[in-house]
């Protein structure tokens, strides 16, 4: 078998599946095998996780920005040999003067980005050098501890606000990954059912075959005898052609539905699997409010909702901000000091104070400030109603679901029913045929039946399912078990 080498898992699965028995004997898959593997192999599976791994680390950078950072600049060996201005400070003469000199600067810096306010404090350690080689002079100039703080007094918090939508997007990251495996549980609960419903016409095929074939002999015989006609045994012969080429023809269907089924699970050596369907399907009834309450508890659509009336009150806050004056607060404290040399620079240090605020006010903007303020809040009121009209289709949505879903155990019950019935007169049916109580008419009428009946107790195994794992999806509520779907995401992040 070829299969993923990370996956020990799924080896152990599979292999449990494919090579315990001997390779003559088929290999039983249930539909729960089938979604154990898929969830673990299966290609929507490994997107699932690599899309949640991408918004996972987006929210560790994020938790990063909130941490106090520590960072070192500067700038190396800058050489500078060039003509420059110098101004005489006793007459004001400007005169160009040869300059020969390289500059160096180490800064060390602890900085803390404040969150609930849009600063940023700063703890620095700062070192210039300046090398005059046309003169043989070194300057050094330190500032051994400096404390800053910038603070935008009106601006737009972006901080504050991604503090806000960011974990709310982690949430729903979680939410959507618990919903894409239920999405590959779906898609491979049709899948095995499109197997099933081919592997049970190819097996009726083979039984009608085998049928007609014995009984083309019995009419054949019969014919000698006097006891039926010419055109019931062509008839019975056409019969037999048709039987042949519906085998032929389902064991094509059958073939490419298992290519499908193993090659979306990512399983090579299938030669000899047969699914088996689930008889046994367990008789729950679901409670309408009780369906709902999960829903909106467990699943992403109430921090959809959450999140998209969050970034509307974001545009308008940001509006908002961007409107009228603009100021911002900037203040140092530390010490500093200048010498010849690197002893110089660290001794006998001075105080270093500088304070000040930098402003910007729009005298005029032609109410441009003013209209993005007034379509924000429009654009706020829109996403209120569409997020209620949205609401409220969810919840209708969901209670038709439910509804079709309680009636769906008592429809399974009656599609088996149905099959036992046609099976059993199919068996009459042959057996008044070959006694020639009946024609070849009848008993292609009771074949017919029998064949319907059980594509039909399959399409509502299917649909039980099917509708049964799509309202888990919508609540991540296993509703057999009796608890919430759960993932441990920390062993998913390590693997």
């Amino acid at each position: 078998m070829s299969l993923h080498i990370k996956h020990k898992r799924l080896y152990g699965a599979v292999y449990l599946l494919f090579a315990v028995a001997a390779p003559s004997q088929s290999q039983q898959i249930t539909l729960s095998d089938a979604i154990k593997i898929a969830q673990e192999n299966a290609y929507d599976a490994q997107r699932a996780r690599f899309s949640f791994l991408a918004s996972y680390w987006t929210y560790r950078s994020f938790r990063a920005e909130l941490l106090p950072a520590v960072n070192l600049n500067g700038n190396l060996a800058n050489f500078d040999h060039s003509i420059v201005a110098a101004r005489n400070y006793e007459d004001g003469r400007i005169a160009y003067v040869d300059n020969n000199s390289m500059s160096n600067n180490f800064t060390l810096s602890l900085d803390q980005k404040i969150a609930s306010t849009g600063g940023v404090i700063s703890l620095q350690s700062y070192l210039y050098r300046l090398d005059q080689f046309t003169y043989n002079e070194k300057t050094y100039n330190s500032q051994p501890l400096r404390i800053s703080y910038t603070q935008p007094l009106r601006a737009f918090n972006s901080l504050k606000w991604e503090k806000k939508t960011v974990p709310v997007e982690y949430q729903i990251a979680q939410k959507e990954y618990i919903s894409a495996m239920s999405d590959v549980t779906i898609r491979v609960t049709e899948l095995f059912f499109n197997v099933l419903s081919a592997q049970s016409d190819y097996t009726q095929s083979v039984s009608t075959f085998r049928d007609r074939e014995a009984l083309f002999e019995i009419a054949k015989k019969r014919l000698d005898l006097g006891m039926t006609t010419k055109s019931e045994v062509l008839q019975l012969e056409l019969s037999l052609l048709n039987a042949k080429v519906a085998v032929d023809n389902n064991k094509l269907e059958l073939d490419d539905r298992m290519y499908q089924f193993f090659s979306y699970m990512r399983v090579t050596d299938y030669e000899n699997a047969k699914l088996v369907p689930p008889y046994t399907i367990p008789n729950i009834l679901l409670d309408m409010d009780e369906v709902l309450q999960k829903a909106i508890a467990n699943s992403s659509h109430t921090l959809e909702q959450k999140l998209q009336m969050l970034e509307a009150e974001r545009t308008l806050a940001q509006a908002k901000a961007n409107r009228g004056i603009q100021i911002t607060l900037s203040g140092e404290i530390g010490f500093t000091q200048t010498g010849s040399t690197f002893k110089d620079a660290y001794s006998r240090l001075r105080d270093n104070e500088i304070v000040g605020l930098t402003f910007s006010l729009p005298i005029f903007d032609w109410g441009v400030s003013r209209g993005k303020i007034k379509m924000a809040q429009a654009q706020m009121e829109v996403t209120r109603t569409k997020l209620e009209q949205s609401h409220l289709d969810y919840i209708q949505a969901l209670r038709k679901r439910v509804m079709q879903f309680n009636a769906m155990p008592s429809q399974c019950r009656d599609a088996l029913r149905a099959r036992e019935i046609a099976e059993e007169r199919y068996d009459i049916t042959r057996k008044r045929f070959e006694t020639g109580a009946i024609s070849v008419t009848d008993l292609n009428t009771a074949q017919q039946e029998l064949e319907s009946a059980q594509s039909q107790y399959i399409n509502q195994l299917q649909t039980f399912w099917t509708d049964y794992y799509t309202l888990q999806k919508s609540t991540l509520y296993d509703w057999v078990r009796h608890a919430d779907m759960e993932v441990d995401f920390e062993t998913l992040i390590k693997k």
